[in-house]
């Protein structure tokens, strides 16, 4: 039987500003990344990086990387686990390499379109964006952690 998170009947579906708060934050964590990454492929190409094909299909894995590692381990990059939110099936399980995939294209198309893909949540009663719909997961948050004495 596959992983199934143990707080199900504890979380609610998350809000925009946890979303986007929680973006932020691992867009910071994404660009720093895309730094060391650019620092190395300069290096080795003595200033070249940005022609060779393979340097510009690698920047676009990274993210790819980066969510899939977080979200596959644990349903939660380091930007969500601060805002306390959580991506996962529907089933309360963590998501597989196909959704998380289908959410990367989703937020690229809810970004391309200005943010409406974000904004969606506001119309859908489950409060799911086109990342969510595209993927069937959803964005949940999770409850605090109970301090033991």
């Amino acid at each position: 039987m596959p992983h199934v998170f143990a707080d199900l009947d504890e979380v609610y579906f998350a809000g925009l500003f946890r979303r986007l708060a929680a973006i932020i934050y691992d867009s910071l964590l994404l660009g720093a990344i895309f730094m060391l990454y650019g620092f190395i492929g300069v290096s080795l190409t003595g200033g070249e990086a940005n022609e060779h094909l393979a340097f510009q299909l690698i920047a676009w894995v990274i993210p790819f990387l980066f969510y899939g590692y977080f979200w596959r381990r644990a349903g939660q990059t380091l930007g969500m686990l601060a805002w306390r939110i959580r991506v996962q099936t529907t089933q309360g399980q963590p998501i597989n390499a196909k959704q998380t995939f289908l959410r990367l294209v989703g937020g690229l198309c809810s970004w391309a379109c200005l943010g409406l893909g974000f904004l969606w949540l506001f119309i859908d009663k489950e409060k799911r964006t086109w990342p969510d719909i595209f993927s069937g997961t959803q964005v949940v948050v999770v409850p605090k952690k109970k301090k033991r004495i």
